[in-house]
């Protein structure tokens, strides 16, 4: 794999955060939604389960590296019948009960194998939820944005309803006094109407995203409400580290690594499945023909086995090549997410530095058409110009001001996508929600095995 560059394309001064940076919005109810979406969001509760699911895989593949022990039990009655000069019947009871050990020498290392990718397994599965619950904060906080930046439009487009209302008043009364045609008024009403249809998809809109975020919450659609509140402001940019810091603050990348380990441990126990193993087994077991009897005959017994393939159609040797190719498919998925997430960093800070120069360019456009506008509408009243010039300019400001918005908006969502393409160790403390009574408990994971 071609190493990583020694650096960013942008640089930051900032001291680089690992912790919950949404935090850096102040926005405590924002704050609060996704504290409860991480605990809530179904994305999250299915990979908690499947994190059990594989905490379990992993107890069950070191299994093997203990004894089994078995307590083993018999009864057996017998009955015969003797015809001579005197009827006779015999029956006779048997009871056993015993013990049975067995053990299996791990001479080739395949149960060791076994155990240890098991383990990565399930550290890999433990990566996956970190994975999870970046995924739900990032959208989370993106609804949020979006919800608000959705009422801000409504705002703006009730101004400019209101401004388009006041003139066309003003042209109604011109026209009154024989100062402006008809063709001024329907004008200037087709622009009231432009501008009322414009509100309804905004409304909805916001339903949606509203509707989106209570299913990021884990609750129905409709019981979610949000205050009204500003965007924030853009800060400096957060400290960036190197781009291989990435490799140990991106989830997805780690997750990527422990599957690669993982599937070498494989090779190595399907190499050693090829190779004979050795078992050993012992047997306690006392017998009696009546109860009172079953402890005065024991028996014990030990014995050792081996077992090696000599053919078995290939299968075996399959098994090699398969985890073989499966190492080779998870190191080729393991380079593409180290790029992708080198990649997804640079791509949220070139946008964020062009957004904000876009976001310039376009104010001082929106001030150059403002001033256009007063400069029409002086030229109209004084009989100059007709009222097109009017119209051209007070279209391009109102539908500056709109766009605007969601320039605004764009650059914040940047930031999220850095701070989520940065990943951090935050995910280290989620909780996990209690399986009877859905309160939550602390919890810590190592990453030992």
């Amino acid at each position: 794999m071609a190493p990583l560059p020694e650096s960013f394309a942008l640089y930051s001064d900032s001291e680089q955060l690992s912790g919950k940076w949404w935090e850096s919005f102040g926005c405590e109810e924002l704050n609060g939604m996704v504290e409860d979406a991480l605990v809530a969001n179904f994305d999250v509760l299915i990979a908690w389960a499947r994190l059990k699911q594989a905490g379990a895989t992993a107890i069950q593949s070191r299994a093997d590296k203990y004894p089994t022990l078995n307590v083993t039990g018999d009864y057996s009655h017998s009955s015969s019948y003797t015809k001579k000069a005197t009827d006779k019947e015999t029956t006779s009871d048997t009871h056993s009960v015993g013990l049975q050990a067995g053990y299996e020498l791990d001479l080739w290392g395949r149960i060791e194998a076994e155990s240890q990718s098991g383990n990565l397994d399930y550290l890999a599965s433990r990566e996956d939820l970190s994975t999870a619950a970046m995924t739900v904060a990032g959208e989370v906080v993106s609804r949020w944005v979006e919800i608000q930046t959705e009422r801000q439009k409504k705002r703006i487009l009730t101004e400019q309803v209101k401004t388009n209302e006041t003139y066309l008043e003003l042209i109604e009364l011109r026209f009154r006094n024989s100062l402006a045609t008809a063709l001024d008024i329907y004008q200037q009403r087709q622009t009231l109407a432009k501008v009322t249809a414009q509100i309804p998809p905004v409304e909805s809109k916001e339903q949606l995203l509203l509707h989106e975020l209570a299913l990021l919450m884990g609750k129905p659609a409709g019981a979610v409400t949000v205050a009204d509140a500003d965007l924030p402001e853009m800060a400096d940019l957060p400290g960036l580290g190197l781009p291989a810091d990435l490799l140990a603050n991106r989830p997805d990348v780690r997750s990527a690594g422990f599957a690669l380990q993982s599937a070498d441990w494989s090779v190595t126990a399907a190499k050693a499945n090829r190779l004979p193993s050795l078992s050993l087994t012992g047997t306690a077991e006392y017998t009696g023909a009546q109860l009172g009897t079953l402890f005065d005959n024991w028996m014990l017994s030990l014995a050792t086995s081996v077992v090696g393939p000599i053919f078995d159609g290939g299968s075996r040797k399959a098994e090699v090549e398969k985890q073989q190719g499966i190492v080779d498919e998870r190191l080729a998925s393991y380079r593409e997410t180290v790029y992708t997430a080198f990649k997804e960093v640079e791509d949220a800070l070139v946008k964020e530095k062009w957004q904000k120069q876009y976001i310039t360019a376009r104010l001082a456009q929106l001030e150059a058409a403002k001033t256009s506008l007063s400069e029409a509408v002086s030229r109209y009243a004084q009989g100059l110009d007709d009222y097109l010039p009017v119209l051209s300019a007070l279209l391009s400001v109102q539908e500056l001001e709109v766009s605007i918005a969601d320039e605004r908006t764009d650059l914040v969502l940047y930031r999220v996508a850095l701070h989520r393409a940065l990943g951090g160790s935050w995910t280290d403390s989620l909780i996990t929600p209690d399986a009877n009574n859905q309160k939550t408990n602390d919890i810590n994971v190592s990453n030992e095995g």
